[in-house]
């Protein structure tokens, strides 16, 4: 049996992920906005229930184009409001509309969201050794000084937990126990996951 973090073992879904995506470095601005959205929209809820809805996110959030989300208005959130196939929490999504617009400022002023946030890290990932779930934190130092970054920038959903998770998901920090087959993987650079984000 292969050897992963145990929490991937408890769906399918959850294994894919944890497999092909969670830890990978991402550098992408589009997927980055991807999951500050989808990292917002878990807030009080479990990452299961995230990842089961991800294709009808990205189907109602015009596939995480910034530019597009910041423009929505009042009827599109109604729109979104009706969807079964997303979170429909009304602060949630008004919250990814207004961190748009605050994303395409951090683009025009830095370059690109990725040049801002993985200045936290100093460009590089931190390989963590845990060695079981318990040691794994729920923030840290550095998603302390991202959150009060982004805040001061007018983002909302985006506390120090909640970059935390990004941190881990974007791959600013490699999180998988030491005993996972993905840990060295990652520490050696190897990426494992399909070329093609967008079907993921």
């Amino acid at each position: 049996m292969t050897p992963r973090c145990q929490w991937a073992d408890t769906d399918p879904l959850m294994r894919q992920y944890h497999d092909l995506e969670w830890g990978v470095p991402i550098h992408d601005d589009r997927l980055l906005f991807e999951f500050l959205v989808l990292e917002g929209a878990q807030a009080g809820l479990s990452w299961l229930t995230v990842l089961r809805k991800r294709t009808h996110f990205r189907q109602a959030f015009d596939h995480f184009d910034p530019a597009v989300v910041a423009g929505y208005g009042e009827h599109k959130i109604a729109e979104l409001l009706s969807n079964p196939g997303i979170i429909r929490n009304r602060r949630k999504i008004e919250a990814a509309v207004h961190n748009a617009r605050a994303f395409l400022s951090i683009q025009a002023e830095f370059g690109s969201f990725d040049a801002f946030i993985w200045q936290f890290t100093a460009g590089k990932t931190i390989h963590n050794t845990w060695r079981s779930l318990d040691e794994i934190p729920s923030s840290s130092l550095e998603s302390e000084a991202m959150s009060r970054a982004l805040k001061s920038r007018g983002f909302k959903f985006v506390g120090p937990t909640i970059c935390y998770a990004h941190m881990q998901a974007t791959g600013m920090v490699n999180d998988h126990l030491v005993d996972c087959f993905r840990h060295s993987q990652l520490v050696s650079g190897e990426r494992g996951w399909l070329e093609n984000q967008a079907e993921w």
